[in-house]
């Protein structure tokens, strides 16, 4: 069966967003061109190496000696986006897997995330095709501006426990580290 591919070159929108309260909040990555909106639902620390690893791309391109491209340093504000995602949102997948790249010749940075199939859950991800995918390339700037929203959506969630490090949920914690 042939993957069914979500492809955006050029988005109007692509951002992280939660649905839910902190501690039992969904993730999404939602992406809109026009009208067309996909949504896809990935876990908090894929969203927050998404950033980390974004925000790394861009700032080794724009250390690099001789780099013909201008990239921001910080996020232009012109491209922040602290909106609520577009509703409704009805994930198309459960994101397993993701990479990302650079691609010079649309000075872009490009964002994949792959489902497999669920009856194939034993094999390695490697040595299959993917059921379904969302293709995203962004430029520099919206790369930039993605990177900070989804640092401020990860960082919204529950405080952390300054003892043991685990989430603090609004109706308390025990922290089993204070007991020592």
């Amino acid at each position: 069966m042939p993957t069914i591919v979500h492809e955006f070159a050029w988005p109007d929108r692509v951002v992280i967003g939660t649905v839910g309260l902190p501690g039992s909040r969904t993730f999404y990555l939602q992406v809109r061109a026009g009208a067309r909106i996909v949504s896809i639902a990935l876990e908090k620390q894929q969203s927050a190496l998404l950033a980390e690893k974004i925000d790394e791309i861009l700032d080794q391109l724009s250390a690099y000696e001789g780099n013909p491209f201008s990239i921001p340093a910080t996020t232009p504000i012109e491209l922040v986006d602290n909106d609520p995602l577009d509703q409704p949102v009805e994930a198309e997948f459960r994101t397993a897997a993701m990479s990302l790249g650079w691609d010079p010749s649309t000075v872009q940075v490009v964002m994949e995330a792959y489902w497999y199939d669920d009856e194939n859950a034993d094999v390695d991800p490697e040595a299959l095709e993917p059921s379904e995918s969302l293709v995203v390339r962004m430029p520099v700037g919206t790369a930039r501006a993605f990177a900070k929203r989804t640092r401020e959506v990860v960082g919204a969630g529950r405080p952390m426990c300054p003892l043991c490090g685990e989430p603090i949920d609004p109706d308390g914690h025990t922290c089993l580290l204070s007991e020592i």
